[in-house]
């Protein structure tokens, strides 16, 4: 895209380089993988395809090396990379207070209607019938994955607007668990409290197969009626179709996305003038409870 070729030679230049950039627009796939016949490394973004099938492609290319301009490597084959002696890079943590703040814009877009008042402001329409919502103080919010970007939503949601937050991960972090000043004195408690007691919860997981579709049906079927679920990590994370079949029951209140589990074929690009054929895509974007934004969380200066 036009703006990572920006950053690109402006940080080539700082850094005194004479690093030779070829930019390709096409996504990384089985089928775009030979364009990188010559290179020494690819770089690569969240929706590329670096599956088994590619990564030895790349190798019989002359590849050696993989970067991701990202934090998560869910869509690199490591196992097979490292059989060919292909380094893979990955940017551990950027941007986590920009994700962590799109999170609760997200969160506080839901709880205020936000799109939906201002469509009706701008159709002339004044009223406040339909547009009740409530404070989040005191309401109980579960962030579920407490690494950078996770700790960075709690510390906001705690000490800005005074929610009772508690947290899942599999490893506690010292940061969030300690009591202040030290920490943020968050209790950390299991996935199913997490479920069954918070009235928002924002997913910062990584998309592991342990954590794939762990926000499933059994899961909202155990939610508070009205439940507001905001996902700023992977899309994978939620099982989309229960989460459409929970919005339509009531359950979920309304969702934050801006992750989505079939995003590939459609984020990061204008699709304005063509059909949308994913049907629970098209079905989550029609209700007005919901708002998408394109894996944006990450994108400021």
């Amino acid at each position: 895209q036009p703006y990572d070729q920006e950053w690109f030679h402006r940080a080539n230049a700082q850094a005194g380089c004479k690093i030779e950039f070829l930019h390709i627009s096409d996504r990384l796939d089985a089928d775009t993988a030979v364009l990188a016949a010559g290179a020494f490394a690819v770089c690569i973004f969240v929706n590329d395809d670096c599956s088994t099938a590619v990564v030895e492609t790349l190798h019989s290319l002359g590849v050696k090396m993989i970067a991701l301009r990202c934090a998560g490597f869910n869509n690199v084959d490591l196992k097979r990379a490292q059989e060919l002696g292909i380094t893979v890079a990955r940017v551990p943590a950027y941007s986590p207070d920009a994700v962590a703040e799109h999170a609760v814009s997200l969160l506080l877009t839901c709880v205020r209607h936000i799109p939906q008042t201002w469509l009706r402001c701008r159709a002339g329409d004044f009223s406040l019938e339909g547009k009740l919502s409530f404070e989040l103080q005191g309401k109980r919010v579960g962030v579920v994955g407490t690494g950078l970007i996770g700790s960075i939503a709690a510390r906001i949601l705690r000490l800005g607007f005074q929610c009772e937050v508690v947290a899942y991960d599999i490893r506690e972090n010292p940061a969030v668990a300690a009591p202040p000043p030290e920490g943020l004195g968050v209790k950390y408690v299991s996935l199913d409290e997490i479920w069954s007691t918070c009235d928002a919860i924002s997913l910062h997981s990584p998309l592991l197969p342990t954590t794939h579709h762990m926000l499933n049906q059994a899961a909202i079927d155990k939610m508070k009626r009205g439940v507001v679920i905001v996902n700023t990590a992977r899309g994978g994370l939620i099982d989309s179709k229960a989460l459409l079949n929970g919005l339509k029951l009531g359950i979920v209140g309304s969702a934050g996305l801006d992750v989505y589990e079939d995003e590939s074929t459609s984020f990061f690009a204008d699709l304005s003038y063509e059909v949308n054929d994913d049907d629970v895509m098209s079905r989550l974007i029609s209700f007005p409870n919901v708002i998408f934004s394109p894996h944006q969380a990450f994108f400021t200066n």
